[in-house]
């Protein structure tokens, strides 16, 4: 493994070729708002991710498919909560506070870490039985004053020859004797796709996909949208092909139960287009517990982030503890979580969904 460091005075107005190797390239620039941007791309396609602003993944796209939200963000903003910029492809959620904050709360949406001011970031590169790979990493020091101290280091990892990538976190309680608090999601927001069809290891009925009754602050609910909560409540199946008819806006939100996992532990969940192609989300639901699925098609925003690997709901801190829901890491300790996410071509994808049973 080689290890390059990166320095925010790299980054320009023009596009530089900073790190080649084995069919992978990471390219550096600067979005006209002052972020810093890092392109990691192989043949099939390429990442662009912002190593230090909380190392979002802007967006994503591949074999000629864009994966990434619709939003009314056209580039990055440096601002420090998530909904001032909220247009990436996916964030890391968290960590000591995560969700929509209840009335009881006080922390931002999704917490501190989605647009964190990254200390460092550097890339990697080296090569294992899938091939070379390239790596952006980095690390944000948290430390406050009567508070809790962390480490957080996030990564994304790219193979030469996949539309595959791995989007992961480590988590150091640097605190000499305290535990800390700990949510984290990763908060992965794919495009809507028009008669998508999302395959999950799960009955879609209603024990197993559950339909939030709850209406968050931020949606002004109507009464066709409190019955089609009830109606999705009652039979859930209907959420399996998406429409914009459906009545996706405003949004609807969905946790699944009792995901079934191969022999390495992981499940694995499609979102199939049309075109017979897919996007993937796979980890291991014994390091995120929930999973939340958050569907949107509005005028300005459009999402299907239909897997988001969680260790808690996104209530809010105190609704999250009340229901035993918030991780106490000890002092010293590490957490780590990842999620292989990215897009299947139709043969890739018809292959993975014969195993899914689709």
């Amino acid at each position: 493994m080689t290890r390059f460091h990166l320095d925010r005075r790299a980054f320009g107005d023009t596009e530089i070729l900073a790190v080649e190797h084995g069919g992978l390239t990471a390219t550096l620039f600067r979005y006209p708002t002052g972020v810093e941007a890092v392109r990691l791309a192989n043949a099939r396609g390429a990442l662009v991710v912002l190593p230090y602003l909380g190392q979002m993944i802007w967006s994503a796209a591949f074999d000629g498919v864009d994966l990434t939200m619709q939003s009314i963000f056209k580039a990055p903003r440096p601002v420090r909560t998530i909904a001032e910029t909220y247009g990436c492809f996916a964030f890391h959620s968290g960590l000591l506070r995560n969700g929509v904050p209840g009335p009881a709360d006080t922390h931002p949406a999704h917490g501190e870490m989605p647009c964190a001011p990254m200390d460092s970031a550097g890339i990697e590169v080296g090569e294992d039985a899938r091939g070379p790979w390239m790596r952006l990493f980095g690390a944000y020091d948290y430390a406050m004053g009567f508070g809790a101290h962390y480490e957080a280091r996030p990564s994304v990892t790219l193979h030469a020859t996949d539309a595959r990538f791995d989007m992961a976190m480590e988590v150091t309680n640097l605190s000499a004797g305290d535990a800390m608090d700990l949510m984290y999601m990763a908060h992965v927001n794919y495009a809507f796709v028009e008669g998508g069809d999302i395959l999950q290891q799960a009955p879609f009925d209603a024990a197993h996909t559950v339909v939030r009754r709850a209406v968050p602050a931020h949606v002004t609910p109507n009464p066709a949208y409190l019955a089609r909560i009830e109606t999705l409540a009652a039979d859930p199946a209907a959420s399996r092909v998406i429409r914009r008819a459906d009545g996706f806006d405003p949004e609807q939100v969905f946790y699944l139960r009792d995901l079934a996992t191969d022999a390495d532990g992981a499940t694995t969940m499609l979102l199939r287009r049309p075109e017979g192609d897919a996007f993937l989300a796979r980890y291991r639901p014994a390091d995120f517990p929930k999973t939340v699925r958050w569907i949107l098609a509005g005028h300005d925003q459009s999402v299907c982030a239909f897997a988001l690997p969680s260790t808690c709901e996104p209530e809010g801190y105190a609704a999250e503890k009340a229901k035993g829901n918030v991780i106490r890491l000890p002092a010293g300790a590490t957490a780590r979580y990842s999620v292989e996410l990215g897009h299947l071509d139709a043969g890739e994808c018809a292959a993975l969904a014969h195993t899914l049973g689709g």
